[in-house]
């Protein structure tokens, strides 16, 4: 008798914990108009983001939540500006024709899915049903539509805009000591059967003071990640390496080979094809990029603009 009353108070425990989550999952963040975004539709979103903050910050865990707070609050005034843009479309009287749709939601399925049995599979396995993959393809349409007639796609960035802009975060275009590299990786092994890495790279290291290429030996010999471009790390700033590397390769000459350096993971061996003292990147150097980040500011400003007068004229409530 005992035991059946403890298994009936975990069950009832267990029935509250259920009942709670669905109440949570139910939960309502917020209205736009007659349009309900829940804790679980921001939640959705949150576990897109989750896995790689957890990698990120996993042993900071106050930073980790600080992080997963602003990522919450981001992804809830997206869902948010979603709504107020569907809103906006439904009364201003637009007018989207079916087939519009079909031909998106068949170009969606070739391109992400090849072919309709294996969205089918896919649908099921998420429990979303055809109807509702193709109306998120219709809300997405229609918002990508309206932001494209309400925020200028046509945003012009004066040069002395771009130029005002470089003098005052010149520091973030600093470069400290770089050094041009080529570096040949030979991970340790923990085969018996497998040659010993530091006996491996000595012999390539022999094979290079013989006159071989180091390109060649690295193309041939690395397990390093740019063996395929011939071990070439192009210019690097010391931050990039690891100390025990970082010590040898900003100690050489242009021309100068490393011997075998020996650590717990792989031995390496590297070439110093050039070096350069830290300076700041020319404006030619950045221009590309502080139009393009300028650009996407003011993008960002006008939109902001449109959604904060989307926001007046719609109920909007916060909960």
């Amino acid at each position: 008798m005992k035991a059946f009353r403890t298994m009936v108070a975990a069950g009832v425990v267990m029935g509250c914990a259920l009942h709670a989550r669905a109440e949570l999952a139910n939960a309502i963040q917020a209205l736009v108009h007659d349009s309900v975004i829940t804790y679980q539709d921001v939640q959705t979103l949150n576990e897109q983001t989750a896995g790689l903050l957890q990698r990120q910050y996993g042993n900071q865990p106050e930073v980790f939540r600080q992080r997963m707070a602003s990522v919450q609050t981001n992804n809830l005034e997206k869902l948010l500006e979603e709504q107020l843009i569907l809103h906006e479309f439904k009364t201003a009287g637009y007018n989207l024709p079916e087939s519009v749709i079909e031909d998106e939601v068949r170009d969606r399925i070739h391109a992400k899915f090849g072919d309709r049995a294996t969205l089918t599979k896919t649908l099921q396995a998420e429990g979303v049903t055809f109807e509702q993959f193709k109306e998120r393809i219709r809300d997405q349409f229609i918002i990508e539509a309206m932001r494209h007639k309400n925020v200028s796609s046509e945003i012009i960035v004066s040069p002395h805009k771009v130029e005002v802009y470089y003098l005052a975060h010149r520091e973030e275009f600093k470069l400290e000591d770089e050094v041009k590299l080529r570096m040949i990786v030979v991970n340790q092994s923990t085969d018996t059967n497998a040659p010993q890495a530091r006996k491996l790279a000595e012999e390539i290291l022999a094979k290079v003071k013989e006159g071989a290429s180091f390109a060649e030996m690295a193309a041939v010999y690395s397990q390093g990640s740019q063996r395929h471009q011939g071990g070439d790390w192009g210019w690097v700033e010391k931050s990039v390496l690891r100390k025990e590397l970082a010590e040898v390769a900003f100690s050489m000459k242009p021309g100068e080979r490393s011997g075998v350096i020996e650590t717990p993971e792989a031995c390496y061996l590297m070439l110093v094809e050039d070096t350069r003292k830290a300076h700041y990147k020319s404006l030619s150097e950045v221009r590309d990029q502080i139009e393009r980040d300028l650009v996407l500011e003011e993008r960002r400003r006008l939109e902001q603009q449109w959604v904060e007068k989307m926001k007046k004229k719609t109920f909007v409530r916060y909960f």
